[in-house]
């Protein structure tokens, strides 16, 4: 049974289990996205006093929050404990694309050259982390949602904006990638 747990599940089951949560959200008449949780936070807090945006009933979107802790919690236990301690398998293409940026794969999800702490020391990597923030806090709101909210709800209930939108964020990765990106490192 811990093989089971410790071995890579199918790619299937992941969209299995974003299937029927996509359902059951259907059912209850809820829609999914995780930026929300920001204003919804926001909002418990108070900044609704000053601001309209977050002037609304936070307490319906709790569920969300849930969700969004559940994602952490899950997160830090499957990293944590249900880790076979091997290297993430990248694309040998990928791997050798990624030397050629100067970018060297240490086999971890996000990169340390990239994500670490001693690259907010440096100033390309902190005005990268601090820019892609803005950028993406600021398409999400203007896009009226994240590429969950968009992709996932917007997408499998036919919503026109979260197809425009969706292409917009494939569009924005590919410039970043091949063209933005090799000029920032």
């Amino acid at each position: 049974m811990i093989d089971f747990i410790l071995a890579p599940w199918p790619w299937y089951f992941s969209g299995l289990m974003i299937a029927l949560i996509m359902l059951s959200l259907f059912y209850f008449g809820k829609t999914f996205g995780f930026s929300s949780n920001f204003r919804t936070i926001c909002a418990a807090c108070g900044a609704g006093k000053k601001t309209k945006f977050f002037d609304f009933d936070w307490k319906s979107q709790q569920w969300n929050l849930l969700f969004l802790a559940g994602s952490v919690l899950g997160g830090y236990i499957s990293a944590n404990f249900l880790s076979d301690g091997q290297a993430l398998r990248l694309a040998e293409t990928t791997v050798t694309d990624l030397k050629a940026l100067g970018i060297q794969f240490d086999g971890k999800m996000n990169p340390m050259q990239l994500f670490g702490l001693e690259t907010l020391g440096q100033p390309a990597g902190f005005l990268t982390l601090l820019g892609g923030g803005l950028l993406v806090g600021f398409g999400s709101r203007y896009a009226g949602g994240c590429t969950s909210g968009h992709a996932i709800t917007g997408l499998s209930s036919l919503q026109w904006p979260s197809l425009v939108a969706v292409i917009g964020f494939f569009i924005g990765g590919l410039t970043m990638t091949h063209f933005i990106f090799p000029l920032i490192f």
